[in-house]
């Protein structure tokens, strides 16, 4: 059973694959700053100040927030192993305990359609994460910046995507690629499934608010992507993430 819902999985991948390349739904650049097509999330960058504010009093609080090795055996090792952290407000579903500790940004987060995965991404000083590449392309990543040290003057947090490299391994793919440098209050999306990486190189901690997005496609491919995505979201490796990211006391 198992290896024949890693087909099913991959035909889907697949699937998605094929039909940007035929121009189904259209490829991203790099970064799209032009949130039109999900226009409700605004609704975030409008209410940017509750959202900092929540998340100031969650790093101030004596309380541990997982690192993102610790979240799966998935992501144990490889990219995941440096200093960054999550505090989680939904994988799949809401995850009440954690919502509780922020429930203006909760609130704000159940008032928007489509988003499978919400979370504060803390990385620490010095840190980056490197190159690589996401699975599902039926997903969007939506980036609010919301402690973003001296709000970027200097260019030292960022993230450098590639949406034409095929080999991680190869310094100048990512290289060649463009950067984005996170504003306080300022929202950006990309495609995950690009070449991608990312630092903090400042001495402050750098925090985003990560989402994962449906990505908007044609009703067919849409509601096969939702059909997936439910699915996805009832497997025992999905909750086991939502019982490692709840919150505990320092």
């Amino acid at each position: 059973m198992g290896n024949l819902a890693t087909r099913i999985k991959d035909g889907a991948a697949n699937l998605f694959v094929r039909a940007e390349a035929r121009g189904v739904f259209p490829k991203l650049p790099a970064f799209e700053r032009d949130l039109s097509d999900y226009p409700h999330l605004r609704l975030l960058e409008e209410n940017y100040p509750v959202i900092r504010a929540e998340c100031e009093q969650l790093l101030a609080a004596p309380l541990r927030l997982p690192g993102m090795d610790e979240l799966t055996s998935y992501t144990a090792g490889g990219i995941h192993q440096i200093a960054w952290k999550s505090f989680m407000f939904k994988s799949g579903s809401f995850i009440e305990d954690n919502c509780a500790l922020a429930p203006r940004t909760a609130d704000l987060l159940r008032q928007l359609p489509g988003v499978y995965t919400a979370f504060f991404s803390v990385l620490e000083p010095h840190q980056h994460i490197k190159p690589h590449w996401g699975y599902w392309k039926g997903f969007v990543r939506y980036h609010l910046g919301v402690v973003i040290p001296d709000d970027n003057r200097d260019h030292k947090c960022w993230i450098r995507i590639n949406p034409d490299a095929w080999d991680r391994d190869r310094r100048e793919e990512i290289e060649q690629g463009a950067k984005y440098h996170w504003h306080n209050g300022e929202a950006v999306m990309f495609d995950d499934t690009f070449l991608h990486d990312a630092a903090n190189e400042s001495d402050q901690v750098r925090v985003v608010l990560f989402l994962d997005v449906a990505r908007r496609m044609p009703w067919p491919l849409a509601l096969l992507n939702r059909l997936f995505l439910w699915i996805a979201h009832q497997t025992e490796s999905v909750r086991q993430v939502r019982t490692n990211a709840a919150i505990k006391a320092a």
